[in-house]
C-alpha cells in the first residue's frame, strides 16, 4: 500500500515538474481591432491602458499584417499558418476542412493537444462553430456579437449587426466581460501539465455597443474624426474601388456624412476598444497573479484592421494599410520588455513561432516564419516580406517602408509610408521607385486555389468587380 501511494505521489510529481518546465500558452485575439491603440497611435484619444502595458512587458511588432481582411480566412490561415491563395478559403465562408490543402494541417490549438498540452477557450477564435471542434474544452461564446437591442439604436437601415451606440445598461451583460471572467476562473485552476488557452473577444467588431460609462471617455464633442483629403479615390482604379464597395453590407461615406454618423461611429469604436482593452486587462492581471506568470507567452493579436472613413469607406475588406494593418504583441520567458519591432511580420507567423518558444518541432506546412529571431533582436536581419489577399489576383506585398498592390485587372498602387503614412499618393507610375516595386513584385504569389464556398458579402463582391472588369 505504501508503494503505491509512493509512486502515486511520484507520478503527481513528475506531472508537476513537466508542467512546470514546459511553458504556457495565453492568445488573446481581438475582433476587428486596427491600430487605435495607444501604442500604435492610430488615433490621437484612444485609452487603452492595458493593452499597452503589455505592450511594455515584451514586443510589440509595429509593422503585424493579416493574410485576409475578413474574419474567416484571416482565422484560418492564422490557425493553419496557410495562406489564402494556398488553400481557396478567401472568404467568409467555407470552415477549414472544406479545403482540400487545409484539411491536411494540423490547426494550432490540435497541434498542442498532440503535444500533451491542457486546452481550452472561450469566445471567439476560430470563426464560429470550429471553436468547438478545435477545442477540446470550449468555455463558449457568451451571446456572440449579443446582445441585441429590439430595435437598431442607429438610423443606418442596413444589416442588423451594423449598429452602433450605448446597450447594454451594465457591463456584465457583454459576451467579452463573461469571455474574460471566464478567463479569469481558467487562470486560478491547479493543472498537471502544460496548458494553451485562448480568450478571443468580440468587440470592438460590429454592433459597436458598450454602456454609457465607456462613451463617457469620449464626449461626442471632443470626438476627433481621421485624417483624410478629398479626392482620396482619384489616383486608384475602378476595380479597387468596386471590390471595396460593391455588395458590401457597411454604410457608404456618403450616407454617413449626409446623416451626421462620422462622429457617433468614430465614438463608438473608441468605447469598444477601450471596454476590450478592460476585458484584456482582466485576463492579463489574472495570469500575473497565478503561479504561471513566469512561463507563460501571452500573444494578443487582431484578425485584421478597420476603416472609419478612410479611403471614404468603412469596415473591413480592404488591402490597405487600415484594412490589413493588425496590432501584434508578444510577451514572455526570455522576451526583454520594452521591445518594439518595424519588420513586415504576419499573423501566420504565429504557429511557428509558438512551436519554437515552447520546444516543440516545426510543422513543415507552415507557410509562415518563426519570430524567434526578432523576438530576440528586433532589429536583426529578416528577408520577408509580408502579404495580404483579397481574392485571386487582389493581393497587397508590404515591406518595412513600402505597400505594393496588385488587383486583377492587372491595376496596380505603391505607397512610400515614409514619406506618405496615409497612403493618399499612389506613386506605381513615378520611375524613382521602378526598383524597389520590381522587388515587391517578386514577392507576388505564384499560384492561387480556386475560391471556395459561396454568397458571402466577399463572394459578392469579388464577383461583382469582376463583372464590370
Amino acid at each position: 500500500m505504501k508503494t503505491t501511494k509512493i509512486l502515486f505521489l511520484l507520478f503527481t510529481l513528475c506531472f508537476s515538474l513537466i508542467a512546470e518546465n514546459k511553458k504556457n500558452v495565453l492568445l488573446i485575439p481581438v475582433d476587428d481591432l486596427n491600430d487605435w491603440i495607444s501604442v500604435l497611435g492610430g488615433h490621437p484619444q484612444v485609452k487603452t491602458p492595458n493593452i499597452d502595458h503589455l505592450a511594455s512587458r515584451g514586443t510589440l511588432f509595429t509593422n503585424a499584417h493579416c493574410q485576409s481582411p475578413v474574419c474567416n480566412p484571416s482565422r484560418a490561415s492564422m490557425m493553419t499558418s496557410l495562406y489564402p491563395e494556398s488553400t481557396g478559403i478567401y472568404f467568409l465562408n467555407p470552415p477549414i476542412k472544406s479545403s482540400k490543402v487545409a484539411a491536411k494541417a494540423t490547426v494550432l490549438p490540435q497541434r498542442f493537444v498532440k503535444e500533451g498540452y491542457h486546452v481550452a477557450a472561450a469566445g471567439k477564435v476560430f470563426h464560429n462553430k470550429e471553436n468547438k471542434e478545435y477545442f477540446p474544452i470550449y468555455g463558449g461564446s457568451y451571446g456572440g456579437f449579443g446582445p441585441l437591442p429590439k430595435k437598431k439604436i442607429a438610423p443606418y437601415v442596413g444589416h442588423r449587426l451594423w449598429d452602433w451606440g450605448v446597450y447594454p445598461e451594465l457591463d456584465k451583460d457583454m459576451p467579452d466581460f463573461q469571455i474574460a471572467a471566464w478567463g479569469q476562473e481558467q487562470l486560478k485552476k491547479k493543472y498537471d501539465k502544460p496548458f494553451f488557452m485562448a480568450t478571443g473577444f468580440y468587440r470592438p467588431h460590429v454592433p459597436q455597443f458598450a454602456p454609457q460609462k465607456w462613451f463617457d471617455m469620449y464626449p461626442i464633442e471632443e470626438v476627433q474624426l481621421p485624417k483624410v483629403i478629398s479626392d482620396d479615390l482619384k489616383n486608384i482604379s475602378q476595380y479597387a474601388v468596386d471590390i471595396t464597395r460593391l455588395e458590401h453590407v457597411a454604410p457608404t461615406h456618403e450616407w454617413v456624412t449626409q446623416n451626421n454618423q462620422w462622429k457617433p461611429l468614430v465614438q463608438s469604436y473608441l468605447a469598444c476598444v477601450s471596454f476590450v482593452d478592460e476585458q484584456v486587462g482582466k485576463v492579463v492581471k489574472a495570469l500575473q497573479s497565478s503561479p504561471y506568470k513566469d512561463n507563460t507567452y501571452i500573444v494578443l493579436y487582431s484578425d485584421h484592421g478597420f476603416h472609419l472613413g478612410e479611403k471614404e469607406r468603412y469596415a473591413k475588406r480592404s488591402l490597405w494599410e487600415d484594412g490589413a494593418r493588425v496590432p501584434m504583441i508578444i510577451v514572455g520567458p526570455g522576451i526583454k520588455p520594452g521591445q518594439v519591432c518595424n519588420k513586415p511580420v504576419e499573423l501566420i507567423d504565429i504557429y511557428p513561432t509558438l512551436l519554437e518558444l515552447t520546444g516543440h518541432k516545426a510543422d513543415p506546412m507552415n507557410e509562415g516564419n518563426s519570430l524567434v529571431p526578432l523576438l530576440k533582436d528586433p532589429n536583426s536581419e529578416w528577408p520577408h516580406m509580408a502579404r495580404t489577399s483579397f481574392g485571386p489576383g487582389n493581393y497587397a506585398i508590404i515591406s518595412e517602408q513600402f505597400r505594393y498592390i496588385h488587383y486583377n485587372d492587372g491595376s496596380e498602387e505603391f505607397y512610400d509610408h515614409k514619406k506618405d503614412p496615409n497612403e493618399w499618393n499612389n506613386v506605381i507610375a513615378n520611375p524613382e521607385y521602378s526598383s524597389t516595386i520590381k522587388l515587391h513584385r517578386k514577392h507576388a504569389p505564384k499560384n492561387f486555389q480556386p475560391i471556395l464556398g459561396n454568397n458571402s458579402t466577399g463572394h459578392k463582391s469579388f464577383k461583382a468587380a469582376e463583372a464590370k472588369k
